[in-house]
């Protein structure tokens, strides 16, 4: 494959041979017209250069040819300092385009690409400090509220040694309550801290996808019925995954949980599993409240539940999508996360054990 040097180098070699050929050519017309004139005419000027024709031929060629030669000789310098000079805007951070000589239009293409491709960088780097700036903050929110909570309950139990037993057992759970959220918090953090450098190592044991999900259901029955929900599960014959079980129950568990947490009351969720190609499509599908197209592309970043769902009592730490996504993808599958008509669907697809 021809490299742009190569190209522009071939550029100029025809170039140059062209040009020297046309100043020959040219030259050689004028100076037979040149003599054609002094064959009739009687000016001593004219009679006397036409004597001596092949001389200026000849002079008219080396001084033609010496210039022509300079010309092309300095023409790579000047592409050098070009693109000398368009290296310095490649790191400017407006949009403005590089432009360079007909010639080096592949190496302007690159350049621009180059360019855009760090213009592009910055903004991701940009947008990378402002999502931890914001995972920071919902962090610190998420800890300091059930940690004010513990410390205002256990100062009341400290100022007040006589307080009714009743009233001490009540506030007492309400702290031991609060801690344990924070405790759950704190762990999901390092959780998802691991999982997303890949600092976790899969036990992959044979998975029957069918019995997993059906003793999922079972698990979290008395969650369901507290808001008179139900499930159903429905899955293939014969779907087995080589998998880390216990992980693999969390994704699946931190999706029905979310799905019980936000699903409209007395409604059904529906779990379904079929073979698609080498690949288990996993289904949790719920009825709830549509979920925008911008929300449901920040669906699985960390701390993505909106405000008023944190402040709610159904509202978790905010990390169990984002851990679920960690966990399907060290797994070598994907999720994503449809909502439309007031159906919510989450899609898990993970490889088949072969």
């Amino acid at each position: 494959m021809i490299s742009s040097n190569q190209k522009i180098e071939k550029k100029l070699r025809i170039r140059l041979f062209a040009t020297l050929v046309l100043w020959a050519v040219v030259g050689f017309i004028v100076f037979m017209l040149f003599g054609t004139v002094k064959d009739e005419s009687n000016n001593p000027v004219i009679v006397w250069l036409g004597s001596r024709l092949d001389l200026l031929y000849i002079m008219f060629l080396i001084i033609g040819f010496f210039s022509i030669f300079y010309f092309y000789w300095k023409k790579p310098w000047d592409y050098l300092n070009e693109v000398i000079d368009a290296t310095e805007t490649v790191y400017e951070k407006s949009a403005k385009g590089i432009t360079l000589s007909a010639p080096l239009h592949d190496v302007e293409s690159r350049m621009n690409q180059i360019k855009l491709s760090i213009l592009t960088s910055e903004k991701s780097v940009a947008q990378a400090e402002e999502k931890k700036n914001e995972l920071v903050m919902y962090l610190a929110h998420d800890i300091r509220t059930p940690l004010t909570t513990v410390i205002g309950y256990l100062n009341l139990l400290d100022e007040a040694p006589d307080m009714p037993p009743e009233q001490r057992k009540k506030y007492i759970g309400i702290a031991l309550n609060k801690s344990e959220r924070l405790d759950v918090l704190i762990n999901e953090l390092f959780d998802l801290t691991r999982y997303n450098s890949k600092a976790v190592s899969l036990h992959k044991t044979e998975v029957i996808l069918s019995c997993l999900l059906s003793q999922l259901a079972d698990e979290y029955y008395p969650t369901l019925s507290a808001n008179e929900n139900t499930v159903s599960v429905s899955a293939e014959d014969g779907l087995t995954l080589s998998a880390d079980t216990e992980m693999l129950a969390r994704v699946f568990g931190n999706l029905l949980k979310n799905a019980a947490s936000y699903s409209d009351a007395g409604t059904e969720i529906i779990i379904s599993a079929k073979k698609e190609n080498d690949f288990a499509a996993v289904t949790f599908q719920n009825t709830g409240e549509t979920i925008s197209p911008e929300d449901l592309q920040t669906m699985f970043d960390k701390f993505s539940r909106l405000d008023q769902a944190r402040t709610s009592e159904t509202g978790g730490t905010g990390l169990g999508l984002s851990i679920a996504k960690e966990i399907v993808e060290l797994h070598g599958g994907t999720i994503t996360a449809q909502s439309k008509d007031r159906t919510i669907t989450f899609l898990v697809r993970l490889p088949l054990a072969h």
